[in-house]
């Protein structure tokens, strides 16, 4: 029950920071692209990198680590899980499966987030 709660902890404020940096920073470049979720995408992605690190040097506790990378940072974005689980598959040496990861995460998902959209768009679900 408590890695439960870690991980719902850490989702709030993950999903938070999201939305006040992803807010912000879309406020600040005023465009169509979305900066916004980019950075959070990519900022995430080098938070997990440095974690991920750091936590092979010293014996994170599991409650921490969960709240950290499961919670907080899968809060502020999955795509920092994809990268992370993406690099560990290419550190192992599975490149084939880390090129197919790659390749089914986003040909599948752009195509299902298109797909739903039609779906309600078009036939007004």
């Amino acid at each position: 029950m408590n890695s439960i709660f870690v991980v719902f902890l850490g989702g709030g404020i993950g999903s938070a920071l999201r939305f006040l940096v992803s807010g912000a920073v879309q406020r600040a470049s005023a465009g169509v692209f979305p900066f916004g979720t980019l950075t959070v995408n990519l900022l995430g992605c080098f938070v997990i990198g440095i974690l991920w690190a750091l936590s092979g040097r010293v014996n994170m506790p599991f409650l921490l680590s969960a709240f950290l990378f499961v919670g907080v940072l899968g809060g502020f974005t999955t795509f920092s899980s994809f990268g992370i689980e993406t690099i560990s598959l290419i550190h192992n040496g599975a490149w084939r499966v880390a090129i197919l990861y790659v390749a089914l995460s986003n040909i599948l998902g752009l195509g299902l987030a298109a797909l739903g959209y039609y779906l309600v768009t078009l036939h007004r679900i």
